[in-house]
């Protein structure tokens, strides 16, 4: 939980909208947003799928707008959307994204959403979220400002993805290309690791003429240790907040969000980040996932979120800032105050860890940076002074066991 005394002031006439799109109602990202400035008296609203989910039932929830999305509707149907939800809440309000779809939407839109909504976010080039997002775009933007990142391949045509296999060193790593198509047309179900040619045929049948995947070179989590970068950066691309984080457990393993995670401090890879977000003139929230080769020395860059990571809560300043708490101030002209980040905080997600955990210690795999122990944890879900994210959390994940339990019952 964030110190309830912090050394700055918030713009408390001004609230924020937690952005979402698409169908994912455990979502503790969202859940520690609204804490993170709710606890300091902003007025927090959120889009949600239905009243029932974790974010709607938090103590610091204003009001929560049911307005289910699945990512396949046209942009104009969305934004009409949100104009809405503006003019409910009836003054200028902080947009907060929350998924990559949401973040494109608001940059190729901004001028209709700061002009009729009223929304204050910032503000990047109109095309450089989705090609953030994108792994094709960023895979091309890292090779031009020389950031290591995975080799990878972008087949167009089921031709492509056949001679990718005959030459490729396999395993390989298969992931969705672009913002919105996996919400539409998922090629894959997430992040997939492929072990041979034979594999990689079968998968294929199922893309269609016109692959949605990037083909990516694998790297050994014998050999790795995965990072995170998150930071918020000003108009000109200057870092107001910058944390570095080491992620212990991921749930699917090795592939999937963050289960555990811990503050570690890594200069260099702060400098990396940094100078790749100033290069490339970004503004805005962004959670990094970077990879470390022990085989070459470096640091990859896997992932470019231009939004809040789901894990942000990990990372936090001496004085209280985190990257949400430092876009709100920034965009309502208040200084965010430098200090460094708090060490030795671990972050854990309570529905995806023990499974994670379990797995992990079957494959015996650790992970050399991670610390011995923490002096305080950040749970995802469960605070002392809003519990109901959490029993929501836990009766959600519940139910779907339970009508299995009862099917299985009925059928006797």
């Amino acid at each position: 939980m964030a110190s309830s005394a912090v050394p700055f002031a918030v713009d408390r006439s001004v609230p924020a909208l937690v952005v979402k799109i698409g169908h994912y109602p455990l979502h503790h990202g969202g859940v520690g947003a609204i804490r993170s400035l709710g606890r300091l008296g902003v007025p927090m609203y959120a889009v949600t799928e239905d009243r029932w989910t974790p974010a709607a039932l938090s103590r610091y929830l204003a009001r929560p707008f049911v307005w289910p999305t699945t990512g396949s509707e046209r942009p104009e149907r969305l934004v009409e959307g949100l104009l809405r939800i503006g003019r409910a809440i009836g003054r200028p309000t902080v947009l907060l994204p929350t998924d990559e779809e949401a973040a494109v939407l608001i940059a190729e839109h901004a001028d209709r959403l700061a002009g009729e909504g009223g929304f204050l976010f910032p503000r990047a080039e109109p095309e450089l979220p989705r090609r953030l997002a994108s792994k094709q775009g960023l895979h091309e933007l890292c090779v031009k400002h020389g950031v290591p990142t995975p080799e990878g391949a972008f087949p167009d045509t089921y031709a492509d993805v056949k001679a990718f296999a005959a030459s490729a060193r396999f395993p390989v790593v298969a992931k969705n290309r672009e913002a919105f198509e996996r919400r539409k047309k998922p090629a894959v179900g997430g992040t997939t690791r492929i072990e041979g040619p034979r594999e990689l045929m079968e998968l294929a049948r199922r893309w269609g003429p016109r692959p949605g995947v990037v083909l990516q070179e694998y790297l050994p989590r014998e050999e790795a240790e995965d990072w995170i970068v998150h930071g918020y950066f000003d108009a000109g691309s200057t870092p107001l907040a910058m944390f570095t984080g080491v992620k212990v457990r991921s749930w699917p393993p090795h592939a999937g969000m963050t289960a555990c995670a811990y503050v570690v401090e890594n200069e260099e890879l702060a400098r990396m980040a940094g100078q790749f977000v100033q290069r490339i003139g970004f503004s805005g929230i962004v959670d990094l996932d970077w990879r470390f080769d022990r085989r070459d020395g470096r640091y990859k860059l896997l992932d470019f979120n231009p939004r809040m990571g789901a894990q942000f809560r990990l990372f936090e300043s001496a004085v209280g800032i985190d990257v949400v708490r430092a876009q709100h101030l920034d965009l309502t002209g208040r200084a965010v105050p430098g200090a460094g980040q708090r060490p030795d905080r671990r972050f854990t997600v309570e529905n995806i860890d023990l499974p994670a955990l379990l797995a992990y210690r079957r494959s015996g795999y650790t992970t050399p940076h991670a610390p011995a122990r923490a002096s305080g944890t950040e749970l995802a879900w469960a605070a002392r002074d809003d519990m109901k994210p959490f029993f929501t959390m836990l009766a959600r994940s519940l139910r779907p066991g339970a009508a299995q339990l009862y099917r299985l019952w009925r059928a006797k």
